[in-house]
């Protein structure tokens, strides 16, 4: 699963002239005429464009070219965003918005939502609080860059965290599984300092503008409190719980009888075929599909050509030709003097038509996948860059919807018709789709867990509950036994600092709770797709060619945040957002994995709280 960062697209502001009435009337603001609000949207507008382009090239520097020592690179990602948020956090532009934000009567909704999202983004880095703003940023800058430029030694020789990944997939030898995995939590030593801080500085810019804490604040982007949002991820845990108690059962037997050990009550983390345990599709092959092979012999820029056509099929326009110069796509020479991050992303660098991918593409059946569900948010991005859709909401309908679509795309790149389509495998293929749909259940369905579960409750207790840093890795482990039924090899003091060595606990604060949002509305459009649309079998689907779907897609994606993202969503589906079409997608597995189970030791609970 590839984290997209939505880096800086979700601010900015157009002028929108759709509002006639010239007279402000609030018993408040009787000397405040409407047009003065529309002059200051326009003026927001013009030098917010300036602002966020240079920010974003100043970021795009600093994750594509991290070089030891460089210190010009992060002075000017400091420089470059501490303008951006003196200007949006300025005490001028608070004031500004609060007042006009009591004309809500004379505002059109979507200039009320503007003036709305404009002050959600003024509280993150509030000049109100400009000392803490400065500090927090240049402590954001360092974190990344300890967590990118971490050398990993292996027995004397660096090693990249891709090589710590495949070994991980691979390595049949527990010990050196042990010892592979413990290198991969190294990072977290280094990185703990640095969230400590972070924890502090993150709650404390967002208080000056009334939440009580970082949480609560990117929470309230869903017009959720955070009881809400808790409640919402405990129900879709226990919407899938009876099939990851089946998964954690057969995984727990299955890992136990490949490295020849006793099967445990809890499946130790460095069993696991990825360093967090948030996936383990790895663990099965589905015989008559070999799509690594095939894909070896066309190269990588074939995936990346490849998922273009997709959307062409379905009819969206072609890429702009910049992003084909100015991304950066496929991994660095051996020889190469820097580094970069190596976590796949998709980039809005000015809310308009420069959007790029940061990834380091292999010819491989992961990456296949990878690079369609990242064109996924790039064509969102491009969908919603048009004149309807003001700058400032230029975002998903939620940040979920953003991961949701991604991840649609990239399950309909990998169903059996769609391969046929495309000349990938032979149409008549046979294959045991119980396994496909086992494979795929290791990929989706035990994100719920790991996402709702493990790192949304471990953020809201750091931030929302100010956990103490004595407990960080504590903390950390209970969750990952209660949600996951995954326990740490051996003992993990407080010296270690294990959530941090997960990318999104650094840079990406809070939010993790979108990807369990996101794979149930991927569930839910797939859903609604595949039967209304298409007329077939969820598990047999062919999106390529079919300018309906393509059509149903492009009617909320273009739409970008201008609608409200519960009202989107049971348009689109007839639904409000939940677990059931995933469950009904794995149902046919379930029975399945019970006769496979049956006789087995289950150690996790039934139920879950």
């Amino acid at each position: 699963m590839k984290k997209t960062i939505l880096l800086f697209a979700l601010i900015g502001i157009v002028f929108l002239h759709s509002c006639k009435n010239k007279e402000g009337k609030g018993s408040d603001n009787q000397n405040v005429d409407i047009s003065e609000v529309e002059n200051f949207l326009k003026e927001y507008e013009q030098k917010y464009v300036e602002l966020v382009t240079a920010a974003g090239e100043a970021e795009w520097a600093s994750n594509t070219y991290i070089v030891e020592g460089d210190t010009i690179t992060s002075k000017r990602v400091q420089e470059t965003q501490e303008a951006l948020y003196a200007y949006t956090g300025s005490k001028e532009v608070i004031e500004k918005i609060k007042a006009y934000m009591k004309l809500k009567d004379q505002l059109s909704p979507v200039q009320q939502k503007q003036l709305e999202v404009m002050l959600y983004k003024a509280a993150n880095f509030p000049q109100t609080a400009e000392e803490l703003v400065s500090e927090r940023i240049k402590a954001e800058d360092a974190q990344n860059k300890t967590l990118y430029g971490f050398n990993y030694v292996l027995d004397g020789e660096t090693v990249s965290t891709g090589q710590i990944d495949e070994w991980l997939k691979t390595e049949t030898d527990i010990a050196k599984r042990q010892k592979i995995w413990e290198l991969s939590k190294e990072v977290g030593k280094d990185l703990k300092p640095g969230l400590v801080n972070l924890q502090r500085l993150r709650n404390e810019t967002v208080k000056s503008l009334g939440f009580t804490d970082y949480f609560s604040y990117q929470v309230s982007e869903y017009g959720m409190t955070t009881e809400e949002m808790m409640t919402m991820c405990k129900q879709l845990i226990k919407d899938i719980w009876p099939l990851y108690r089946e998964l954690h059962t057969f995984m727990r037997y299955e890992l136990a009888a490949k490295y020849g050990k006793e099967v445990p009550e809890m499946i130790p983390a460095h069993w696991f075929p990825n360093r967090w345990g948030q996936e383990a599709s790895s663990l099965v092959d589905v015989q008559g599909i070999d799509l690594d092979k095939i894909l070896e012999e066309k190269g990588s820029e074939y995936l990346v050509r490849q998922a273009e056509r997709f959307y062409l099929s379905l009819g969206f326009d072609s890429l702009p030709n910049s992003f084909y110069e100015k991304g950066d796509m496929y991994p660095l020479p051996k020889d190469a003097k820097h580094k970069k991050n190596s976590h796949a992303s998709a980039w809005h660098m000015d809310l308009q038509q420069d959007v790029r991918c940061l990834m380091s593409v292999k010819p491989t059946a992961e990456y296949y996948a990878t690079t369609h569900h990242e064109l996924g948010h790039i064509y969102y991005y491009l969908e919603y860059a048009n004149p309807n859709v003001p700058m400032v909401l230029r975002e998903g309908a939620n940040r979920a919807f953003h991961e949701g679509v991604g991840s649609l795309m990239g399950l309909a790149a990998m169903q059996k018709p769609f391969l046929a389509e495309l000349g990938l495998i032979e149409p008549d293929v046979k294959t045991d789709d119980m396994q496909m749909l086992l494979k795929e259940a290791l990929d989706f369905a035990i994100v719920i867990p790991w996402g709702a579960g493990v790192m949304t409750h471990f953020e809201q207790a750091l931030y929302n509950e100010n956990l103490p840093e004595n407990e960080f890795n504590k903390k950390w482990w209970e969750l990952k036994e209660k949600y996951q039924g995954i326990v740490a090899p051996t003992e993990r003091g407080e010296e270690y600092c294990d959530a941090a060595s997960k990318t999104h606990i650094n840079n990406d604060a809070a939010q993790y709770y979108d990807y369990a949002l996101s794979y149930a509305i991927l569930f839910q459009l797939h859903d609604h797709i595949a039967k209304n649309i298409l007329k077939e079998d969820p598990h047999a689907t062919n999106y390529f060619g079919n300018k309906d779907a393509g059509q149903f897609l492009q009617g909320i994606l273009s739409v970008g945040g201008t609608r409200d993202w519960r009202e989107l969503l049971k348009e689109a589906t007839g639904q409000e957002l939940n677990a059931k079409a995933m469950v009904a997608y794995f149902e046919p597995l379930m029975g399945h994995l019970q006769k496979i189970n049956e006789g087995r030791k289950y150690t996790l609970p039934e139920t879950i709280d």
